[in-house]
This record gives structure tokens, sequence and C-alpha cells, in this order.
């Protein structure tokens, strides 16, 4: 489609406007070829004709839809031009606040002119690792993006921010600079990131200064180089600084300042520390005070120099060095006060008294007649003389201010240099980004040779922009496949020829510095005589100025001045002054320099032009030729790198904040590039959509066959070809759709008009259905009003008087009729009814009474019966309970009595190796004071030799020292007989000579003999010494020894001595257990006495039952016969079981007798059925205490003769007892039986009886002489049990001298506990049974009182017992090898913390400190051993989790403390610990546990990250509503078409499944998963609500519903897994709240009043961003009006708030870890063969 059939109706277009460059209007009628002019509607509603010319048609620039403004690309623009850029810039800095917008690789940042709240270290971690389209423009995404490219690609990087003074160059390098040394901290001590940032507030104090444009304006370029080493770690930097402004240090224009170091000095004048600089306020130097006011609003200079002054130590730079510094700047400031007068014609002078002169004089050390000289004098040298000519006073004044400025000049230099050094830290670098912080295209009334080189500098930056742009455009294209055409770009190379090309205006400007009588004009003249040719140079009308066609505009510059500063000069004789100071910082300035060639840091590149080289090696020297070397420096290192390019706009000159001047900003885009990189690209394909979002965007436009296609790029494709007929206005890449200018406006107008047809027709269909569901209701209305008036009229035209009469009277005749009739009916039911309830009334009381009467009689019956039973029921079970009781006691005394055996012997082997342990001792002890004697002996020998040594050596010294003193003697001798020999004869002088000579001869020999001699026995002396005293050593070193060895024998003693202290403490326990002993021979002996009644009482029972039984029953010989067999075994082994084998044979005997007797005898029927009844119930009880004698004697008999040949009596004796029960059960039936038939023979019965009569008194009589024959067996009997009773006697009197043997043992025990080291262990373990003891015998005492029969299975304790050799294995099988995922943790997941806890059980109840340590101890290394191996597992970490927090439950469930004894069992009260307190070890496994929870927190934080953006924001979760939008060219390279898996809001859920399900899987307690799962919620809503805060694309209506459904999903997963209480929707409220900001509306007073009273979790940062930020996402919404945001802000002041823009993703609540009591029963635990633990026991 041709861009001309765009102008249609209702479009719109800009045209120019001299106000407002340009202003909109729309367009009232279609547009068609050969019209000559276009009609308009401007929006003040003045109907505008624009004129276009026929032939050759102008039109006016297209508006691009709103939809499309305030993009955060200007290159997603449909029309690309300048008032669409100008538009976009003011709709994103004005209605949105933002400051940052993207044009293509240009980031434009806008100066705001106040604080804002979006450069915290929480925005610099939501940028880091962010591609550089997907958050909002922002100087950290360029910062971000140059850092990732340097990693990536190994190439160094650099990012050029330029711009206008007080467009804010220098703060966006500042925070490009903070962004690098926050994201790439090194972790070294250097510090290097901070002293880099560190650089900052130095060189802005020395470099930066007040304008009328900025307050704080760069006056010179810098370019840092950040090195990064291999790691991408920041090991240094480098700073490079382009022409600094030197001329304001003597002149600054009204209204601006100096540089700011000068004012911050003389705020601190009043300090003792810069009294000696003489310094005064600012307002009284000459150099400070020229533009007024010296001050700043808002800027406190003091506490600007002490950020000064902490910034200097922080780089190294050392008290010293500043001192100086801050002398050179007060001289300085002093020399501008030296007051130069004028003295005549053509001289001037300097007063010496000055005292400015003075103070410069004495703070720079040189000399005051030399610098008042060659103030105001010039040497000339001549051909053959040299001339002083003294100089005008403004000459003389231009030399002053030449020195002052060159004196600046160095010392800025010396500083960057020192900077730099500081900088530099050892290291090899890999690789740098350069941050190039510089000046941008300038234009002002009057532009001097400053701004002449800065847009030089500006000029060659903008020929490598558009080289970078168009080869950007070219690789685009190629990678697409697009096909390439030559795009024409502006190429600004004739500029830069113009300027610094031979015999251009920098090498025409240095050869007229060369002359020394070159002027202004002449130089100008010759530019105008070789230049007037070039069409990019003009000569205006005034001949002191030039112009040059400048890329930006037209500038014309004033020549005056431009050789002097060109020159730079400065007269040699202060040169010399300055070089013969004393003051060695200053002298070092102006010392000679050699020749050195530019250091490039390494980096060797072409460089795009080569530089002109100058002819004349002077001319080097020059200002011009300095700065043309070091730009085509800069250009090299810009050209060596990847550029990233930062544009700081100026809103307005009057640093208004958010105030928008359309006409400076247009001035500043066209001078810095953006409107040519917006002319590039709109040159060829503008637009480019992904497939993706073009499938999208447009799917509305597709028909259902089209939509149906599984390809999309081939569906994008055919919608494409069908909607746009010409093929040229677009292309197909690889990943890209690429559009001409206009093509996607159009594609929005098919688009919006689509929509407003579905919107039309749903309108159409609404309003229909509306209104008749309206008609329908309204219909029914009227038929029923028409229903009830029609019946009215209807009755009153029938209806009269008479009419109502007879029917009142008809109305009262039927109701009386019918209140008879139904009284009639009403009477006739009523008496049936009686009848009836009477008569059944009557049959339930009977039957009621029938069956009480049943029930009353069957209760009896029961009473009775159970009665019985029970009586029956609890007999038997008395008998059973007390003879289980009694063998109980028996078998526990026998225990006890045998382990007291072992328990004594142990006690005497273990007295007898202590007896000889300490005999051992002893005798030790004896050798070793017997060697102490030996060498204290030896030492008294070794002392004694030594001495006679020593006297002996004195002794020969002292012959040796009188035979020295005879020698002497001697020697006088012969003197005094030579002097005589002398004097008696002179004759003999030469004999007496020789004698001499001989003897002096001989005496020299003699003497070497003595020396000699002296000397042997000096060494020998030595030697014996050395001997003596390496002797001596070893006897201190074997003293030394022995004092160690009786030290250690003396710790012994005292050890002893304590462990006596400590035995004779537990020797009184002895006494206690002696009573406890006492005690229970006490108790055996009752028990003994009982049994002795108890056989007595049986002795005497069975006399009775004998006689009764025998008295005149059986016949003699019977008697006799049992008699006999009775004698026969009485003196048998068993002769009480005998005798009661007896004794049921004389109860068969009398069964007999019985039946014969029921037999014969009628009468007698119910006596004798009495007497079998009262013989049953004696005989059990003859049985029991039978039974119960024949186990006590049993029991006593094994006790003495070990015998066990007699256990074999006891089943007979069960067998025989339940024989005889089967026998009475049977007699009992046959009585039963044979009752009915002895009532049929009691006749005969009679008679017989009567008959008998005789006969029995003579069986009487027989039973009588066998009763006295049983009375003498029984004395027998008794005598055998006498004899028993005496056995037992003496069983006693042997236990008796056992316990006089124990207590004489124990007495020795008290006589050598001196030497016992291991009783304590033996007492506390006697301790221990005798608790034993004591808990059996109340067990025994109890089961005597308890109904039921206990059962006594093999009872286990909950410990698991364990060698200490043992432990590493335990450690190694339960901690470090098991698996989270093994088949007996899926059983019971904290299985190994109550194994560790019964483990920990058993070393408490064995009392072993040390093993109980070394255990919880090995448990904790272990558990962090494994969370160290598996830091990365989540399985591992939450498995441990869950068993360190079990095992803190139990150490707490167990210890014995109240407050967790509440919940406990009895049981679990009773397994507490006993001895040892472990609250110090349950701190360090509650410490262990947090550190174990935080590490788990922080895997899933980072397994849930990736997934929340995209799930949360990015996928569109509600079908049918899309927000997809175009995007720029910063997102291209992001975008790739592919159906590559995504994240969702489903991808969340399901992760947080996963981990939910994996804690619930290892039986972590709830409540630490409610306290996980919101932290992760958390993290969800703060790292969303970040985004929405950082990405303008995200805050629209779509995607606030989009995000309250996701919050929904959230909500419902939390109640599938029953976490609603958790609190973790709420950490979703600031998000919720933020969603519903989006969607609410947004234009009136209550709409403001309601989200100040709503979005109580956003602060009033947070609320005005997002209304800032809302986007509409078609043309049917609206954008939130600056009035509406002025409105909320106004609500919102009286809300106080925080001024964070982002919420802390890294914020952790507090966990607690609070007592859950177990209900698992620790005895009941077994341990699995599976785990290889077969070393624990269980006790």
């Amino acid at each position: 489609m041709a861009l001309s059939e765009l102008y249609t109706k209702y479009n719109r277009v800009w045209i120019l406007d001299e106000k407002h460059v340009w202003k909109s209007a729309e367009i009232t009628k279609d547009f068609h070829s050969g019209d000559n002019a276009l009609e308009l509607l401007l929006e003040d509603g003045t109907v505008h004709l624009y004129p276009v010319d026929p032939s050759k048609p102008k039109l006016p620039p297209l508006r691009n839809p709103d939809i499309l403004v305030g993009e955060n690309d200007l290159t997603a623009l449909s029309y690309l031009h300048e008032p669409a850029v100008l538009h976009n810039l003011k709709v994103r800095f004005v209605e949105s606040r933002i400051i940052y917008t993207y044009c293509g690789i240009i980031l434009v940042a806008v100066n705001p002119y106040k604080q804002l709240p979006i450069y915290g270290d929480a925005i610099i971690q939501a940028y880091s690792g962010q591609n550089m389209g997907d958050m909002d423009p922002h100087i950290f995404a360029v910062a971000e993006e140059a850092y990732k490219q340097m990693a990536r690609n190994h190439k160094n990087q650099s990012i050029i921010v330029s711009g206008e003074s007080g467009a804010g160059k220098t703060v966006s390098a500042r925070y490009a600079m903070r962004y690098f040394a926050v994201v790439s901290r090194s972790g070294s001590k250097n510090r290097v990131e901070d002293k880099v940032l560190a650089s900052n507030p130095i060189t802005e104090a020395i470099g930066n200064a007040k304008t009328t444009r900025n307050d704080n304006s760069s006056r010179f370029g810098k370019y840092t180089e950040i090195s990064f080493d291999r790691k991408y770690r920041i090991i240094g930097a480098n700073m490079r600084t382009y022409l600094l402004e030197k001329s304001r240090v003597v002149f600054q224009a009204d209204n601006e300042r100096n540089y700011h170091i000068f004012y911050q000095m003389c705020s601190c004048a009043d300090s003792a520390e810069f009294k000696t600089l003489r310094l005064l306020s600012a307002d009284e130097f000459r150099y400070t005070s020229m533009g007024g006011d010296v001050t700043v609003e808002g800027v406190d200079d003091k506490k600007d120099f002490e950020e000064t002054r902490r910034t200097f130590s922080l780089l190294g730079l050392k008290d010293d060095f500043q001192s100086d510094v801050f002398k050179v700047l007060a001289a300085i400031l002093h020399l501008g006060n030296v007051e130069i007068r004028s003295s005549g014609d053509e001289k001037s002078s300097v007063p010496l008294n000055d005292p400015h002169l003075a103070a410069f004089c004495d703070l720079l050390s040189v000399s005051t007649t030399e610098l008042v000289r060659w103030l105001c004098n010039r040497r000339i040298v001549l051909v053959a003389e040299m001339v002083v000519k003294p100089v005008a006073k403004e000459r003389a004044v231009a030399g002053r201010d030449a020195l002052a400025k060159q004196i600046y000049a160095h010392l800025f230099d010396c500083i960057i240099t020192k900077i730099n050094k500081a900088l530099q830290i050892p290291g090899k670098q890999h690789a740098f980004i350069g941050v190039l912080d510089i000046y941008g295209f300038e234009t002002f009334d009057i532009n001097s040779f400053e701004q002449f080189c800065i847009n030089y500098a500006n000029e060659k930056l903008q020929q490598q922009f558009n080289l970078h742009v168009f080869k950007l455009e070219q690789e685009e294209y190629m990678k697409e496949d697009i096909p390439w055409t030559l795009i024409d770009f502006y190429d600004n190379q004739p500029v830069i020829d113009l300027i610094e090309a031979k015999m251009g205006i920098l090498d025409l400007l240095d050869e007229e510095c060369l002359f020394p009588q070159g002027t202004d004009q002449s130089w100008l003249q010759k530019l105008y005589n070789y230049l007037k040719a070039n069409p990019l140079f003009e000569k205006p009308r005034l001949n002191e100025a030039f112009v040059i066609q400048h890329f930006a505009d037209k500038v014309e510059y004033q020549c005056r001045g431009f050789l002097e500063k060109n020159r730079d000069a400065l007269y040699e004789e202060l040169v010399d002054t300055m070089r013969a100071s004393k003051f060695s910082f200053l002298a070092n300035f102006f010392q000679e320099e050699g020749q050195s060639p530019a250091n490039s840091k390494g980096v060797k590149v072409k460089a795009a032009r080569p530089s002109v080289k100058p002819a004349n090696k002077q001319l080097r020297t020059s200002v011009g030729d300095k700065f043309r070397s070091s730009l085509s420096l800069l250009m090299e290192t810009l050209n060596a790198t990847t550029p990233h390019y930062v544009r700081c706009i100026k809103p307005n000159d009057e640093k208004l904040p958010f105030e928008y001047d359309s006409g400076r900003v247009v001035q500043q885009l066209r001078a810095c590039g953006v409107l040519e990189t917006i002319r590039i690209s709109a040159q060829s394909y503008p637009s480019r959509w992904t497939y993706i979002e073009f499938y999208s965007r447009y799917s509305i436009l597709m028909s259902h066959v089209e939509a149906d296609l599984s390809d999309k790029k081939q569906t994008c494709q055919n919608v494409l070809q069908r909607l746009i007929q010409d093929s040229n206005q677009y292309k197909f890449g690889h990943t890209k759709i690429f559009f001409r200018a206009g093509q996607v406006a159009y594609l929005e107008k098919l688009r919006l008009d689509r929509l407003r047809g579905a919107c039309v027709t749903i309108q159409k269909h609404v309003r229909g259905w509306s209104h008749r569901r309206k008609y329908l209701r309204i219909r029914e209305a009227a038929i029923i009003l028409q229903q009830y008036i029609r019946g009215k009229r209807t009755i009153r035209k029938i209806v009269t008087a008479e009419t109502l009469k007879q029917g009142w009277a008809v109305v009262v005749i039927q109701r009386h009729w019918r209140g008879y009739h139904m009284r009639q009916i009403y009477q006739v039911v009523r008496l049936a009814s009686i009848t009836i309830q009477a008569f059944t009334r009557g049959w339930m009381a009977r039957k009621r009474y029938k069956k009480m009467m049943e029930e009353h009689k069957v209760l009896v019956l029961q009473k009775y019966t159970k009665a019985w039973l029970a009586r029956r029921r609890f007999q038997t079970m008395r008998r059973l309970v007390l003879n289980v009781q009694l063998s109980y006691r028996v078998q526990q005394l026998k225990k006890k009595n045998e382990e007291q055996n072992k328990e004594n012997r142990g006690l005497m082997e273990r007295l007898t190796s202590l007896a000889s342990t300490h005999s051992q001792t002893m005798e030790r002890l004896h050798c070793q004071k017997v060697q102490l004697e030996k060498l204290t002996n030896l030492k008294a020998s070794l002392e004694e030799r030594e001495k006679k040594a020593r006297e002996e050596a004195s002794l020969t010294i002292n012959q040796l020292q009188k035979q020295v003193e005879a020698l002497n003697l001697e020697k006088q001798n012969l003197e005094t007989k030579l002097e005589a020999s002398i004097k008696e004869a002179k004759e003999s002088f030469d004999q007496v000579k020789r004698s001499l000579m001989e003897e002096k001869e001989n005496e020299v020999r003699l003497r070497k003999i003595a020396e000699n001699n002296t000397e042997i026995q000096r060494h020998d002396h030595e030697k014996e010494l050395e001997t003596l005293k390496e002797e001596i050593k070893r006897s201190k070193e074997d003293k030394v020894s022995l004092q160690r060895k009786i030290e250690d024998g003396v710790q012994v003693n005292s050890d002893l001595q304590q462990q006596v202290i400590q035995l004779t403490k537990h020797v009184k326990v002895i006494p206690e257990l002696r009573r406890d002993l006492n005690n229970l021979q006490n108790q055996r002996d009752n028990l003994d006495r009982k049994m002795k009644e108890q056989s007595e009482q049986t002795r005497a029972k069975t006399k009775g039952i004998i006689r009764q039984l025998l008295a005149g029953v059986v016949e003699e010989e019977q008697i006799f016969g049992l008699t006999l067999e009775d004698s026969e075994k009485i003196y048998e082994l068993d002769d009480v079981q005998e005798a009661f084998d007896g004794l049921q044979k004389a109860t068969r005997l009398l069964e007999n007798h019985q039946r014969e007797q029921r037999e014969t005898y009628e009468s007698q029927m119910e006596g004798l059925n009495l007497k079998v009844d009262h013989l049953q119930n004696e005989n059990s009880k003859l049985q029991k205490l039978f039974q119960e004698k024949s186990n006590i004697n049993e029991d006593i008999r094994q006790e003495v003769s070990r015998l066990s040949s007699d256990n074999s009596a006891i089943p007979e004796l069960k067998l025989q007892v339940s024989e005889l029960q089967r026998q009475n059960q049977e007699l009992e039936a046959i009585a039963k039986e044979q009752s009915s038939e002895f009532a049929e023979k009691s006749k005969e019965i009679t008679n017989i009886l009567h008959r008998k009569i005789t006969e029995e008194s003579t069986q009487r009589r027989h039973f009588e002489e066998r009763a006295k024959e049983l009375e003498e067996t029984k004395g027998e009997l008794q005598g055998r049990i006498e004899e028993l009773e005496e056995e037992s006697e003496h069983l006693k009197r042997q236990q008796l001298m056992e316990g006089e043997v124990k207590r004489k043992l124990r007495e020795e025990t008290s006589q050598l506990t001196a030497e016992i080291m291991d009783l304590e262990e033996q007492l506390d373990l006697k301790d221990r049974w005798i608790k034993k003891l004591q808990n059996q015998i109340k067990c025994l005492e109890m089961s005597q009182k308890a109904k039921h029969t206990p059962a006594f299975p093999k009872e286990y304790l909950g410990m698991l017992e364990y060698k200490r050799e043992n432990e590493a294995r335990l450690i190694q099988n339960i901690i470090i090898d098991l698996k989270p995922k093994g088949v007996v943790v899926n059983v019971i997941p904290t299985l190994p913390a109550f194994i560790l806890f019964m483990c920990v059980r058993h070393a408490d109840y064995l009392n072993d400190d040390n093993k109980l340590k070394s255990l919880m101890n090995a448990i904790i290394q272990g558990v962090k051993k494994v969370i160290t191996a598996h830091q990365k597992d989540f399985e591992s970490l939450s498995f441990w989790l869950s068993n360190t927090y079990q095992l803190l439950n139990c150490l707490k469930q167990y210890s014995g403390e109240e407050e967790f004894l509440k919940q406990s069992t009895p049981r679990q009260k009773k397994n507490c610990l006993q001895n040892f307190d472990l609250s110090e070890h349950r701190q360090i496994l509650s410490d262990l546990a947090i550190h174990i929870y935080h590490q788990l927190i922080s895997i899933m934080q980072r397994t849930l990250t990736p997934a929340i953006v995209p799930g949360m924001l990015e996928h569109e979760s509600l079908q049918g509503i899309s927000s997809m939008k175009p995007t720029g060219f910063r997102k291209r390279s992001n975008s790739m078409y592919k159906d590559s898996e995504t994240y969702t809001i489903s991808s969340i859920l399901q992760q947080l499944s996963v981990f939910h399900s994996a804690m619930s899987h290892h039986g972590m307690e709830q409540n630490l998963v409610k306290q996980a799962v919101k932290q992760l919620f958390f993290l969800v809503g703060a790292t969303t609500f970040n985004q929405i805060m950082l990405r303008k694309d995200m805050c629209s209506c779509r995607k606030g519903m989009q995000i309250r459904c996701n919050i929904s999903y959230l909500e419902e997963w939390l109640k599938e897994t029953e976490l609603q209480s958790s609190g973790a929707i709420d950490t979703l409220r600031p998000l919720a709240q933020a969603a519903w900001l989006l969607q609410v509306n947004k234009s009136t007073n209550e709409d403001a009043k309601e989200i100040t009273e709503k979005c109580t979790e956003l602060n009033p940062v947070q609320i005005v961003k997002i209304l800032n930020s809302y986007t509409p996402i078609d043309d049917f919404e609206k954008r939130v009006t600056s009035s509406f945001v002025r409105k909320v802000q106004s609500f919102l002041q009286e809300y106080e708030g925080s001024t964070q823009l982002m919420l802390d993703t890294d914020y952790r609540f507090q966990v607690t870890f609070p007592f859950c009591p177990s209900s698992t029963a620790l005895e009941s635990l077994q341990v699995p063969s599976s785990l290889h633990l077969d070393f624990l026991t269980r006790i």
C-alpha cells in the first residue's frame, strides 16, 4: 500500500509550528492525487489548509496511532521521523515520568532535574543478567549489555556518554561505573571497585564547575578504562582526560563559579589545619568571586570537601600529597589577588609588601624579587645582547593569569596521574570497558577556541557513530537474508578534512602561531584565502569570524583569542622562577620533559582515517595539535571496541523538573545523532516483527482456514500477502518480517476497523436483546393490568343491592347448616374413638405387664446365674494368681541371690586386682624413690668432683703464677748482676754479654716452655670443665626428669586421694545396700514363716479331713492297706505329694462308699451330696496348699542340693490334679443322672440302710483305728517337715555367713579405697540394680492387687546399644550413606532421627559423658558433611531438615522439662533422659536446622526464579486476551522464531507441587512446610512486582487481569494443599493491589480516593510509578492523565510510607521451630536390616 493512500479521513498528521516545533492536526477529507491542499483540523478547533504541490506532492508526516505512542524503543514506531520522536519522548518524560528511551542502539536520557528512586542496589540486581530489551530502558541496561558482550565475545567495550552541559553526562557515567563496581565484585582486600568509584568525587572537585546551564558541569573530557580479569572482576582502571578548560581558573562569566575545589577549601578556611594557607572566604578572592554568587543552592561545600578528602585517603593518596595539593591551590588563589599597578607608559609594578604576594611565595617557596621582576618585565634575546623590557599592566596581568592557568593545569595532570597509579592493581588485564564522558555539540552566542575543539571532537564521534549504525543495519539484513540496498547516510568526512587536513583550519592556526607577530586577523585572512572555495566554510558579514557547516548546525566562531589559546604560552622567565622553587612538588611541574610516544594501553589498531602529521616539530606543542593527537588515540581505542551510546538531553534551560521544551530538545536531538539513526532506519524497513509477535497481534485479521494452520510462519506469510498486495512493502526474513514505513500503521488500522466492527456487532445484538427483554416485561405488565381493569368493569355492570342481600342471606344459612352438620359428625367420631382407645389401652397395658413380669423373672435368674459364675471365675482366678505370684517371687529371690553372689565374686576379683595394682604402684614408687636417691647421690658426687676440679685448677694457676714471679725475680737478679759485672769489669764485657745473651735465650726458651705448659694445662682444664659442665647438664636434666616423675607421682597421689575422697563418699552407700539386703532377707524370712504357718494349717486340716473321711467308712483291711502304702512312701523324696496321693485314694474310697450308700440308703442322700460338695471344696484347697508347699520345698531343696531330678514330679502332679477334676465332674454328672433313680428306690434303700446300721458301727471302729495310724504317719511327716526346716535354717546360716564375708570384704574395700579407680561405676551400676529390684518388688506388690493375671512378654526400653568403636559405622550408615529415596525411608521418613536418639538415650542410661558427647558431635558433624556434599540437592536437604527437626523435638520431648512433658504419655515420661542436660546440643542442632532451612530455601528459589516472570507476566493465561505489542530494535536480537517450551503458571504450580510433595514425603513438620511455602510465595510476588515496576509494557489492564487470574491459581493451589493458614497469600497482597490498580478506572476524584484507600500495601512512589507506566494496548483504552496522577499524589501526601521502588527479593522471614511432640513409641521401633546396623542391639 502506497504511503499517500494513508492520508484518509480521521488520520492525523504533524505540521510545523513556531512555538512547539510540531503540532498535531486531523485530516477532515481524504486526500487524492492531484489535490492542491490537504484539509486539516487543528487541536484548537480551527480549520487549516495545508498547501500541496500537485506535481511534486510533499505531504506532512503522519502521526502514529496512540497505541504506539510511549514505546520503549523509538524504532518500534510505525512512522519514523522527527515529530514522532519528539512526541514520543514528551509523552514518556512528561506524562509517564520516564527519563530513558531507546532509539535503536542509542539510549536517550532526559535530565529530570530531580532525584529519582531508580538507582538502588535492588534495581542493579534486577537488571543484572537480563537481556537489554526485556526491561525498561535504563543506564543499567546499557552497562549490563556492555558487560555481557565483553564476557560473551571476549571483546573490549565502550560506553560513549555525550550531551551538552547540564544534560546529565557526569551522572550517567557515574551510574554506569557504579553498576560495574556492584555486579563484578572481586572480593579482594584492595577494594578496587570502591577506588574506581572514589575517583569520581575527586575529578568532579578539580574538573567540574557551576555554569549558567549546569551546577556541576564537567569542564573536561574523560575516558575511563575499567580493567577486568579472566573472571571478569574489576582489577583496576585508567583515566585519560581531554581539553581542560584552563581559562575558567582566571575568568568566570556572570552566575558561574570556578572549579569546586576552591570553594570547598575556602569553606574550611577557619579550621586549624588550614591556618598556614592563609585562606579567606571565597568572595574575597578574585578568582572565585568574578561570577557573583559564590554559593550553589542545595550544595554544602564543606561537606563535599570532607568527601573529597575521604576519597583521597581511600585511593591511598597520603596526607603529605594532599597538603601539597592544597598549598598549590591556595597559592593560585593568592596569586589572583596580587595587585599589579601601572607605573607610567608601558610599565607596571607589584608592591613588595602585598600580603597575597608574600603568601604565594611562602607557600610555593619562590623568590619574591624574581617573581615580581618577571611579572613586570620581559627578557628579549637579540643577536649580540639580552635586553630586559618592562611590560604594560595588561600584559603583566595576562602573564600572571597565564601562570595561574599553567600551575592549575599541571596540578590537574598530576592528580590524574596519581589516581591512575592508585587504580593500577597487580594483575593481567583480560578486557576492559571504557566509559567516555565527553562534551556534546555546543553552539553559543559567542563561540571561541574551546567550542571549536569540542565540535571537532563531536564530528569525529559522529562519523564513528554513523559507520557503526550502518554496519549494524547491514548485519541485520544479512542475518535475515534480506536483499541489501545501499542506504544513503550523512558522511561528515568533508567537515573533518576542513578542520584537520593539510592546509586546514588547525594546520593554518599552527602555522600562524609560529610567527611572533602573528595575530588572529592575519590567521583569519589566511582562512579566507585558502578555504573560500570549500562549501562548508563561509565568511560572515563580520570580518572577525568564520562559519563552519557542522553535521548538526552552522556555527559561527569568533577568531579573537584563537592564537593565544592555541599557543598557551608562558614567559620563560616565569617558568625558570617556578623551576627554581624549593618546593619540589611545584618544581617538578616545570621540569623539561622529553618527547615520548603516546601510550595507548596496548591497543594497536589502525585508525579510520590517518591523521595528518604536522611538518614542523614545534607545532606539536600547540594545544590544537595535542588535542588532535589525543583525539586520534581515542578514536583508535573506540574503533577497537564495541561502542554503546548514551545521549543525554537537557529538557529546558531553567533546570525545572519534568518540564519539556520541544525547541531545545529537537535542537539536541539533531546534534547528538538520534535523528540520523532514525533516518537511516526509516530509509529501508524500519518496522520489524517476529512471526510470533505478528501472529499474536494480528490473529484477529486471519480467516478460520488460515488460523487452523499449524505452521505459524506460513500463516503470517499468507495473511500478509492477502492484506498488502504490494510485496515491496514488506520482506520475510528467517525470524522476522520487515515492513516499510507506514505499513504497521495500516495493519493497525485494519485491526482497529475489525475490532470496531466486532464491537458494533456485539453492541447491536446486546442492545437488541436488552430492548426485547424490556419490551416483553412491559407487555406482560400491560396484559395483567388489562385483566384487572376488565374484571372490575364487568363486576360493576352485573352486581346490584338486592343480589348482594340475597347473597349475604345464603351465606348465613349455609354457615349455620354446615356448623350443625359438622357437630353431629364430630360427636359420632368422638364416641367411636373413645371406645377404640379404651380397648386398645387395656390390651397394651396387659401386654406391657406380662412383658415386665417375664423380664423380672429373667433378671432374677440372670442375677443368680451371673453371681454364681462370677464367684466361680473369681475363685479360679484368685487361685491361679496366688500360684503365679508365689512362684514368681521365689524365682526372683533365687535370681537375686545368684546375682548377688556374682556381684560379690566380681567385687572380690576387682578388689584383688586393685590390691595387686596398688602393690605394683607402691613398688614402682619405691623404685623411683630409690632411683631418686641414687641420682641425688650422683648429683652430690658430681658437685664434689666439680668442686675438686675447681680447686685443682686454682692450685695450678697459683703455682704458675708463683713460677712467673720466681722467673721475674731471677730476671731482676740477673739484671743486678749484669750491672755489677759492668761496673766491675768492662774488659769482660763481651764475655759477660755472651753469657748474658745465652741466659736470655735460655730464659726465653724456658718462658716458652712454661707458656706452652700453662697453655696445655689450660686446655686440659677447659676440657675437664666442659666435660664437667656436660655432666652437670645431664645431671640437671636427670634432676628435671626426676622432678617431673616426682610431680607425676604427686599428681598420681593427688588423683588417688581425690578418688579416695570420692570412694569414701560412695562407701556411705554400702550401709544402705546392706540395709536393703537385710530387708530382702527379712522379707524372705517372713515368706518362710508364712510357709510354715501354711504348712501347719495344712497338717491340721489334713488330720481333720482324714478323721472325717475314714471314721467308720472303710474296712480295716483297706485302712491297713492304705496305711501300709503310706508308710512305704513316706520316706521317699516327694513325701508330701505321696500324702496328697493317699488323700486322693481316700477320697475315691469315700466316693465308692457314697455310691453304695446312695444305692442302699435314701434318707442320707442329701447329706451325702452336701458332703461331696464340701469335700470338693476342701480338696481344691488342699490341692492348692499342697502344691504351694511342694513348690516351696522343691525350691528350697533345689537351692540346697542343686538337684534337678525332682522337677519331674511337677507335671505328674498337674496330671493328677486334672484327672481328679475330671473325675469330680464325672461324679457330678452321674449324681445328677441317678437322682431320679434314687427317688424311685427310696423304699428299698431304707430297708437296706436299717440292715447296714450294725455294719456301719463296726466300720466306724475300724476308721478310728485307722485315724490313729494316720496320726502316727502325720507325726512322721511332721518330723520330715522339721528336718526340711532345719535344712532351710542351715541354708539361711550359710547366707548369713556369706553376708558376713561380704561385710568383711566391704571393710577391706574401705581400707583399699585409695587405690580403687572404677568403683564409682560399679556403685552406679549397683544403684541401678537396686532400683530395678525395687521396681520389681513394686510390680509384684501391684500384681497381688490386680484382678487379672498379667502377661510377661519380652519388653523393650526404647534404647539401642552400640560399642564405642562402632560409632563411625553408625554415622556412616545412618547419615552419610543413607539415600533419601530408600524403601525404609519411604515408610518412616524420620527413622534416622529416632535411631540416633535411641542411641543417645542408651549413652545417657549408661551415664557415659564421653560417649554421649562423642555421639552428639559425630551426629552434628555428619549432618554438616552431608549437607555440604549435597548443598545443591533438594531431596537431601529436605530429608535432613526433617530429621534434624525431629531429632531436636526428641531431645526436647525427652529432656524431662515440664514445658515439654504436657502432651507426653506416661511411658514417654518414663523414657526421659536421666543424667545429662543436652540444652547446648539442642541449640547447636537448632542453628544447624536454620542453616539447612535457608540452604533449602535458596535451592527452591534458584529453581523457581526462572519460571516466575514468564509464568506470572509473559504467559497469557487468559485465552483471547492478548497484550502483545510491537517491539523495537533492542528486543530484536532476543526474539527467535521457534516453538520452544515456555514457562507458564502451570510450570510454577507444578514446581510448587514438587517441592510440597517432597517435603511431605520426607515427613517434614507442617509448620515448616508452611514457612517454606510462604517464603516462596513472597519470592513470586516480589519478583513479579519488581518486573512490573521496571517494565512499562507490563502495565496494562489486560496484564492486570492475567496477574489476578494467576494469583487465583496460586490461591487455589494453597487450598488444595491445605496451606491456607500459612499466610502465603498475604505476601501476594502488593502484587494483587498492583494488578487491581491496573484494572480500576483512573479518571475521577472518586477513583483517586479509592486508589489511596485500597492500595494500602503500596507506597506512594510505587503507586505513582504504576500510574505513570500504564500503557493502553488498544485504542479503546485511555491513558492516565497527568492531572489524575497529581490528584492521587495529593491524596497520598497524608500517608507516610517507604520511598523504595522495589521489593527486596532477598528478604527472608524469620524461621521458627515450634515444639511438636511425637506420638511414636520408641520401644515399638525396629531397625530394618537394609540399613546395615546389625551392630545395634535393642535393650
